[in-house]
């Protein structure tokens, strides 16, 4: 905390409210709850008081509750005061602590404090923005569950076994000449096999908890006229895009959200797919494919009922997009709503968007694309930084078993082992930049 100046925010959202919070913390706390109050609270208890201004008349009254260092949210002194809600009390409230020595806080600065001051790892900070910004139930679970340290505890437990294989290397580099046990290489082996399997155990799990955090992107394709319009609106229950028999309706992008057992997702419907002399029709199907590029799954929309229209995708979509075949319209030809088989093997989803029949069918299908289970799957809050993370994590795992399999120099393994300690340690915050820092805590609102 020393040469550290003090923060001040108002806590609660913008607009009038019945109770508005405004949070200071650094090393002049104390001093300015005795110029505000004419007291200093005794810690932990709320002292119902006036808040003065500086012609010691009362600006509000309200609770003041006093959190001295290390025992607060920042590990630094803290004052919280709660008044009334209304916006000119509390910009009123927040200019006499400013005129009192404070400065207004960046938005996440009080997290930001709390990781620096050891309270939090980054983990737990990110789950707070998390928790906050939760729009699904499951969301505001998985949340919970990394604030609590289900993540932290599962990166921890990977660090200390990534220590023991280090510490296991480090004998063969430090003690060269030294008759050492002969089943040491194996050993290390088989621990790194093992971490390996625990790092990509991880990965499926937090792959999960980011796509529940931040859903799925799903892109509606396929030919002019298939039902994408209507698909669409059939998941959203609502008339969202028009929809005519003409061939081409469909020009621009429409992007909705919808909710699926607690998974959110970014549905976008989109121009057919076909080659047009008409320039904006053109641009409809540039845009579609721009889309597609980007997609976390394409939904290939095919008319059942049109004998002419292809059940096979376009050979040009992009190979690393997944790509979920729809029958739509099956209310014309009779065909049983719910999977059926595809082409070369793939499993389809056959429905109807005017009836409704099949629909159901998609909807757990779009779950398990998810790596969703019958349970909601996740087991805490994942963003992509902590996969990229994960995903250096096993290259460099990888790395270091092929050469010690290969009886490579072990300082070539010793080096892939740190550069493995290295990228997981950015996940906690163990090893972190200030321009990752800046990223993290920039998300949060002013006065978190």
């Amino acid at each position: 905390m020393t040469g550290r100046d003090t923060i001040a925010a108002i806590a609660t959202p913008p607009g009038v409210g019945a109770v508005g919070i405004l949070r200071i913390s650094g090393p002049r706390a104390a001093d300015i709850a005795v110029s505000l109050l004419g007291r200093l609270p005794q810690p932990r208890r709320a002292l119902l008081a006036r808040f003065l201004d500086a012609d010691g008349e009362a600006i509000d009254q309200g609770l003041a509750l006093y959190f001295p260092a290390p025992h607060s949210f920042t590990g630094e002194d803290v004052l919280e005061f709660q008044g009334h809600g209304g916006p000119v009390v509390l910009d009123r409230l927040l200019a006499r602590l400013l005129a009192l020595g404070a400065r207004a806080a960046r938005p996440g600065e009080f997290t930001e404090r709390a990781f620096l001051e050891g309270k939090l790892d980054l983990t737990r900070a990110e789950a707070i923005a998390d928790l906050i910004a939760s729009g699904t139930e499951q969301q505001a679970r998985l949340a919970a569950r990394s604030l609590q340290g289900a993540f932290a505890r599962r990166v921890e437990a990977l660090l200390e076994a990534l220590t023991a294989v280090r510490v296991l290397l480090e004998a063969t580099l430090d003690f060269p000449d030294e008759d050492l046990d002969p089943r040491l290489g194996a050993d290390i082996e088989v621990a790194l096999a093992r971490l390996l399997a625990d790092v990509d155990a991880l990965l499926a799990i937090a792959r999960r908890g980011e796509r529940l955090r931040d859903g799925l992107l799903v892109v509606l394709a396929g030919a002019p006229n298939a039902g994408k319009s209507s698909l669409l609106n059939a998941l959203l229950e609502t008339d969202r895009a028009i929809v005519t028999p003409i061939p081409g309706t469909t020009r621009d992008l429409l992007h909705a959200d919808v909710q699926i057992d607690g998974l959110p997702l970014r549905v976008v419907d989109t121009a057919g797919l076909r080659l047009s002399l008409d320039p904006i029709e053109q641009e409809g199907v540039r845009r579609a494919r721009e889309q597609i590029d980007h997609a976390d799954l394409v939904l290939w929309v095919i008319d059942d009922a049109d004998p002419q229209a292809g059940a096979r995708p376009p050979p040009d979509l992009p190979a690393q997009v997944p790509v979920l075949g729809i029958r739509n319209k099956i209310d014309l030809t009779g065909r049983s709503p719910g999977e059926c088989p595809g082409i070369d093997g793939t499993t389809e989803i056959a429905c109807s968007a005017t009836t409704g029949a099949g629909l159901d069918a998609l909807r757990r299908a779009l779950t398990q694309q998810a790596g969703l289970g019958a349970d909601g799957g996740g087991e805490f809050s994942a963003r992509r930084r902590h996969l990229d993370a994960l995903r250096r994590t096993g290259a460099h795992l990888r790395a270091a078993a092929a050469a010690q399999g290969e009886g490579q120099l072990p300082e070539l393994v010793a080096e892939d082992l740190r550069l493995a300690q290295r990228s997981l340690g950015e996940i906690t915050g163990a090893v972190s930049s200030d321009e990752l820092l800046g990223r993290i805590f920039n998300e949060f609102c002013i006065g978190k």
